[in-house]
């Protein structure tokens, strides 16, 4: 897909991965709709870095746990704009073990009605439009906590509940890949330990010890975290560069989930 000239919604776009996504698309000439919730104090600095790029820009403010308020967003992109081309779904909600404790009720229901049933409803709300062009796409941001759980380093970081929900993440991009074929690709981009997501740039990385952290690092083939240039240069080859490619999931972690173990020397044998 050329990026010039598409319409774009980047959910969660205020900072951090959203916000990268979001920019690097207005840069390469997508009219970008930047959705958002919380974070407020990071809109002025969101307004100048998009002052450049004049009308072709959106904000806008959406509580996505309201669902009834998510048909009014893409109407005002298809009002505004008069399509959509790419959906990045990056909204999601995960407790840091160390941070909250042990679940509340109310964390749990937050954390599934983020992660999950927010990006259900986007998604059935955008897709009539996205159907009505010839190549669309969605991308589903998730974490490997789907894979990994509450194991290893990653114990103070993801709760069994937003492990769940990144699991279901999995089952959402091949179900509406079917649903979206041929004309709507749909893939997924499992991001490990980047820096404004569990990593250095959030709360819960300052509560880990310096032995926590190294951990981390330690079990990570890498050897540090990601970046969110890491992330956009992902999302770029999904667009661009991977036409065949749908129900896919790309996952992005620096080799968190293989581990740190050092392969053994090869043995002798006994032949």
């Amino acid at each position: 897909m050329e990026i010039e000239g598409r319409v774009a919604l980047v959910l969660g776009a205020i900072k951090g991965i959203g916000k990268g996504i979001g920019l690097e698309l207005a840069r390469m000439g997508a009219k970008v709709v930047f959705n958002y919730f919380d974070w407020e104090e990071s809109l002025d600095e969101l307004k100048t870095d998009l002052s450049s790029f004049g009308s072709d820009v959106l904000i806008t403010r959406t509580d996505m746990l309201n669902t009834e308020q998510i048909d009014g967003l893409i109407g005002q992109i298809i009002h505004r704009f008069g399509r959509l081309d790419i959906l990045i779904n990056n909204i999601e909600r995960g407790g840091w073990p160390v941070v909250h404790g042990p679940y509340t009720r109310e964390q749990w229901d937050m954390e599934m009605a983020t992660t999950l049933r927010a990006k259900m409803w986007v998604f059935n709300a955008a897709l009539p439009y996205l159907k009505s062009g010839e190549d669309g796409v969605v991308i589903n941001l998730s974490s490997i906590a789907g894979m990994v759980g509450r194991s290893g380093p990653a114990a103070y970081v993801f709760n069994e509940g937003y492990a769940a929900a990144n699991r279901g993440v999995s089952l959402l991009t091949e179900t509406w890949a079917r649903i979206g074929a041929p004309r709507i690709r749909v893939n997924e981009i499992m991001l490990g330990m980047v820096e404004t997501r569990h990593g250095s740039q959030t709360r819960g990385w300052t509560l880990l010890t310096a032995p926590q952290k190294q951990a981390i690092l330690d079990h990570t083939l890498v050897g540090r975290l990601g970046r969110t240039e890491d992330v956009v240069r992902a999302v770029l080859f999904v667009i661009r560069d991977a036409p065949f490619m749908t129900g896919s999931v790309l996952r992005l972690d620096g080799g968190y989930v293989l581990g740190g173990e050092p392969v053994a020397p090869m043995p002798e044998g006994v032949l």
